[in-house]
């Protein structure tokens, strides 16, 4: 399945929900901006169930569920895109700037980043803006 097909299979489901959703968030700010924090914060929860299935408690003997951590990680997907979505984004877009953004990643790490001495802002434009949102 490609991320075209995962974008598309995401819009249909929360249409389903709501059907609604995209016509009401194109007319009302507020709202975009409030289902788009929805959709985070299901992120972060679901962020944190993939976190539980792990034992993170170096007090306590407990096995790892990393079965359910791969179940987490595909609901987080889920509500990734829906923000996505919400942002304005397609599948399309998401690849293009994953792909600039990766370049200026191993760009800053070429420069010196890890020790510190990459300066992200040139006259005073920080390099995102020149890299990957040009």
């Amino acid at each position: 399945m490609s991320l075209e097909k995962v974008f598309e299979q995401q819009i249909m489901l929360n249409k389903r929900i709501n059907s609604r959703l995209y016509e009401d968030i194109k007319s009302n700010p507020e709202l975009r901006r409030e289902w788009f924090l929805k959709f985070e914060k299901a992120l972060a929860q679901e962020s944190a169930e993939a976190v539980d299935s792990l034992n993170w408690k170096w007090w306590k003997k407990d096995d790892d569920d990393w079965d359910n951590v791969k179940v987490e990680l595909v609901d987080m997907l889920h509500f990734w895109v829906s923000m996505c979505t919400i942002a304005g984004l397609e599948a399309k877009d998401v690849f293009d700037l994953y792909a600039k953004k990766n370049k200026l990643n191993f760009k800053r790490q070429d420069e010196g980043y890890q020790e510190g001495s990459y300066d992200k802002y040139k006259d005073g434009i920080e390099d995102n803006k020149v890299h990957v949102i040009n």
